[in-house]
């Protein structure tokens, strides 16, 4: 019923919907972010959706559309989103599987302010390898480097 679909070639197709569930996503989960962060931060989320080099989409059904996705850059994940009404039914699970064995993922970054993201990654096989005080933006949100702990 659910399925992870490469989107590179089409993804301005999916820009708008893969935002609202960003926001979605984070409004549930990073609790350090204000309002006006949020705000600042949707430009950066939208080129980034447009600049990395392999975005995937899952899909739940045609009714339901995209409930997550995942972008990738070699073997860094740079993005991974889920829909917060699909939490805790397997789709993080699927999502992070699909980006290990498929599409060759051995490292991520992760909020250090986002406990649940650095358990999911924990879970997944990862480990923190590095701290970084300033997020990829130069905001003053910590961020913790991960890798796949073979």
């Amino acid at each position: 019923m659910s399925r992870i679909t490469d989107v590179s070639r089409s993804r301005d197709n999916f820009i708008p919907e893969l935002l609202t569930v960003w926001e979605d996503s984070v409004r549930s989960s990073h609790d350090f972010l204000s309002e006006q962060d949020i705000e600042n931060l949707k430009p950066t989320v939208a080129s980034a959706l447009r600049a990395v080099p392999r975005l995937c989409c899952l899909f739940h059904g045609k009714e339901h559309g995209v409930i997550g996705f995942m972008g990738v850059d070699g073997g860094m994940l740079e993005m991974l989103f889920l829909a917060s009404a699909w939490r805790g039914r397997g789709y993080g699970k699927k999502m992070i599987s699909y980006a290990i064995d498929i599409l060759n993922v051995s490292r991520v970054d992760v909020n250090e302010q986002n406990p649940h993201a650095r358990r999911f990654y924990e879970r997944a096989g990862f480990s923190v390898y590095a701290r970084s005080e300033l997020d990829g933006q130069g905001n003053p949100f910590p961020v913790l480097h991960m890798r796949l702990e073979m």
